[in-house]
């Protein structure tokens, strides 16, 4: 049996699930099937049942029956907005090509101070690096995402978005080092390949692929993979320190994804 055992948090491996399977299946997910297919990764009931509460709370959950008649979940538009934005950089299959940078220029009144912790907070979400005190720049890539998550927050009055190259005066690769925590972000690439990299290697010796397993070392790998690109937001590598190990930990990723994501949709059918 293939596990990686740590304690994981209920209402992330959910927000996984949905982004992984349940956003495919016919109408809304039942909350019975919800706390069967969290069992296999270790989430009790009760903990499924507060976290649905939560997402709930939060918009990105819609109560709604079953053609059966069962009590369901599904993910209301703006949930569906934010996994498939995240899409884009979870399952990217290429390196990234250095296509210049999105900058964030903000200004927030002194009377609504509060919103310029929100700002900060979403900019760094979305892998945004600090150039200066109200200027965060990004890959150029990350424009439609950014313009998506600031609208919907009513955040986008504050903001100014433009495109731009690095003239200087420093180095780039010198200024990126200063903008971003690449140390931190590394570190976060390593953890992913200590956790997983054996996981991927137990898979290769073996020859079938049961629905059960396969589901649970995904879920898992993708519970982890899927916010490593926000905290790396796909530098290029030319700007990256030698021997950077996010190479490494996409290629994990991707050939779990390749071997275990369809596999483990057959454990997501719902009995009959």
């Amino acid at each position: 049996m293939i596990n990686v055992s740590e304690q994981r948090a209920p209402r992330s491996l959910i927000v996984t699930f949905y982004g992984a399977y349940g956003r495919f299946m016919p109408g809304p997910v039942p909350v019975a099937e919800l706390i069967r297919l969290l069992a296999a990764v270790g989430v009790d009931a009760p903990s499924v049942r507060s976290s649905v509460s939560r997402l709930k709370r939060r918009g990105l959950l819609e109560p709604a029956r079953t053609p059966a008649g069962a009590a369901g979940y599904g993910l209301s538009p703006d949930a569906r907005q934010l996994l498939d934005d995240g899409d884009r950089r979870v399952y990217a299959t290429a390196p990234p090509e250095d296509d210049g940078w999105v900058l964030a220029v903000f200004s927030v009144p002194e009377s609504e101070r509060q919103k310029r912790h929100v700002l900060r907070s979403r900019l760094a979400g979305l892998g945004f690096g600090t150039a200066a005190p109200g200027v965060w720049l990004a890959p150029a890539r990350l424009y439609e995402e950014t313009r998506h998550t600031l609208a919907r927050l009513r955040l986008d009055p504050y903001v100014e978005l433009f495109r731009g190259e690095h003239l200087g005066f420093a180095a780039t690769a010198d200024a990126v080092a200063r903008w971003w925590d690449l140390g931190s972000i590394a570190k976060e690439h390593e953890e992913f390949l200590d956790r997983h990299a054996p996981v991927l290697r137990a898979w290769e010796r073996r020859a079938d692929t049961p629905p059960e397993d396969a589901y649970r070392d995904y879920l898992l790998a993708l519970d982890t993979w899927r916010h490593l690109p926000y905290a790396d937001p796909g530098l290029p590598g030319a700007l990256l320190p030698p021997g950077w190990p996010g190479a490494r930990s996409a290629a994990v990723f991707r050939a779990l994804h390749e071997r275990l994501r369809d596999a483990g949709a057959g454990f997501t059918e719902v009995p009959a």
